[in-house]
């Protein structure tokens, strides 16, 4: 059963179609307490960052989905969880970048990306990097 929590919310949030956002919020929310009540606390940080990517998804709920990032980035920070770090960093430093916060999001993401010394052809490097990029231009 362990992982089922994880899995429900991360689905939720990459399959949601517009018309279904809500619905989708509530089982990620449901999901969410799951996950906590079975322990499956490895995973909070990446449940988070979904649930904030969800909420960018609605109109004026962008304050919920930083908050959202932002716990998601401590937790991952405590858990020394650096792929749930990067995913989150990423998702952040785009959100600051669509409020004109370039300055702040490449102080965030930088140091995360360059921590990595080995997989930069992994999708999520490659996606940093790109962000990266456009906040440096």
């Amino acid at each position: 059963m362990m992982m089922t929590s994880f899995y429900s919310v991360i689905s939720a949030a990459a399959l949601v179609k517009p018309e279904a956002r809500g619905s989708a919020l509530t089982r990620i929310d449901e999901s969410m307490r799951a996950a906590v009540n079975a322990g499956e606390r490895w995973a909070e940080p990446e449940m988070l960052r979904g649930r904030g990517c969800l909420l960018l998804q609605f109109d004026g709920r962008e304050n919920e989905a930083e908050v959202d990032f932002a716990k998601s980035l401590k937790i991952a920070r405590s858990q020394g969880a650096k792929t749930w770090e990067l995913r989150t960093s990423t998702s952040l430093a785009r959100l600051w970048q669509s409020q004109g916060k370039r300055k702040e999001a490449l102080e965030l993401l930088k140091p995360v990306y360059d921590w990595f010394t080995e997989g930069i052809d992994t999708k999520n490097l490659i996606d940093a990097k790109a962000l990266l990029d456009e906040l440096s231009a």
